[in-house]
């Protein structure tokens, strides 16, 4: 059987491009039980509240909602539990030191399938204040009206 190359995308976290500036991304894959996996296939993800954190030198995604999976029974988890993502001790240590800063934060960005195999990819953040996110939202409006402008005079 060949394996489906490319990347599927199942969840994304608009609100963290909201409310945070992402600084850095790394890609991390999840532990998951075989349900979720089939539940993810369908696309029953949500990782709106979700927040990482690292303990004992391990890094564990809490609030990830992956809705149970119909034919599941006996063998569905949790849908709110907390998840272990995977990542190499180094890039651990480095994300450690690099949180151990003020106002820095963990946040899942995206949850996507890679080939066969699910990952999460996490930024590290620094919050946005409201004048931020009003200048955002300024920006954003002032793109719109422009393309809107350029589409009139284009027809």
């Amino acid at each position: 059987m060949a394996k489906k190359s490319g990347i599927k995308l199942i969840a994304n976290n608009k609100k963290a491009y909201h409310d945070y500036f992402i600084e850095d991304t790394y890609e991390a894959g999840i532990a998951l039980a075989g349900t979720e996996v089939k539940s993810l296939r369908m696309g029953k993800c949500s990782v709106k509240e979700s927040f990482i954190r690292i303990e004992k030198g391990e890094v564990w995604i809490y609030g990830m909602h992956i809705s149970p999976y119909e034919k599941g029974n006996i063998f569905n988890k949790d849908p709110l539990r907390v998840r272990k993502l995977l990542l190499h001790t180094y890039e651990i240590r480095k994300l450690e030191s690099k949180l151990a800063e003020k106002g820095l934060t963990l946040v899942p960005l995206r949850v996507y399938f890679k080939d066969s195999l699910v990952k999460v990819e996490i930024g590290l953040a620094r919050g946005k204040k409201l004048y931020d996110k009003r200048q955002d939202i300024a920006k954003k409006d002032q793109r719109r009206e422009a393309e809107r402008e350029f589409k009139v005079r284009n027809l």
